[in-house]
């Protein structure tokens, strides 16, 4: 199965593509690399999953292509049972190595388990794993936000510490998010220096970009930047 599924994927390569999508995941080997556009990519686990033809291939951990983690994920994305979803994701997460395949991670049964959802969310941050913690940030942003928000999920967020890139980036990106979202209780965490230098400065220059925030939030924000 491993060999066929692989087969198919090197027959849809775009070299062009290869080149621009390579580019922006500086730190992997663009040799396992195939080059293949995601539209394409989720089509084909579409197909395999139709065909069920996707049992043998979530075994084959770990892969040799950054492709083939990317159907992976678009796979257990799709699984409508919450338990055998979590089961998949948890043997998934550990070989996940960038932040392409970890942001297409998006599991459509978690909007409907929000509270069997939580608990692991908070596992996740705990992980040593970059790429585990960074999903765990993303699916608090994504689902806890809007609805179902309590005060202490910024609190998660701002206590964590480390020093890989992909961790403080999801942070700065969460608080920009929160900045729309729940202005009223994120923007303490600017006021007073809750954050670290680079999530403060960096959810600023993002919530500064969206269009989301308003002229005046943003030239309140700008006021905060912390300097160097």
């Amino acid at each position: 199965m491993r060999n066929e599924i692989r087969e198919q994927l090197l027959s849809l390569s775009d070299t062009d593509y290869k080149s621009f999508h390579t580019a922006l995941m500086p730190g992997i080997d663009p040799d396992t690399v195939i080059g293949i556009r995601i539209p394409v990519l989720r089509e084909f686990a579409k197909k395999l999953i139709k065909e069920g033809r996707t049992e043998k291939f979530l075994r084959e951990l770990p892969h040799k292509y950054y492709e083939e983690n990317n159907l992976h994920a678009f796979i257990i994305a799709e699984i409508k049972d919450f338990d055998i979803l979590l089961s998949e994701l948890e043997k998934f997460l550990p070989f996940i190595d960038n932040w392409a395949t970890c942001d297409s991670l998006r599991p459509s049964v978690f909007g409907r388990n929000k509270e069997r959802l939580l608990p692991f969310i908070e596992k996740w941050l705990r992980s040593d794993s970059e790429f585990t913690v960074r999903f765990a940030i993303e699916m608090l942003m994504i689902h806890f936000l809007k609805e179902d928000f309590r005060e202490e999920y910024l609190l998660w967020v701002a206590d964590l510490r480390s020093d890989k890139y992909y961790i403080n980036m999801m942070c700065a990106w969460f608080f920009a998010e929160s900045l729309y979202y729940r202005p009223d209780e994120a923007l303490p965490y600017f006021t007073e220096n809750k954050l670290t230098h680079f999530v403060h400065n960096k959810a600023i220059s993002k919530a500064c970009e969206s269009r989301k925030i308003s002229d005046k939030q943003k030239a309140q924000l700008k006021g905060l930047r912390r300097k160097a």
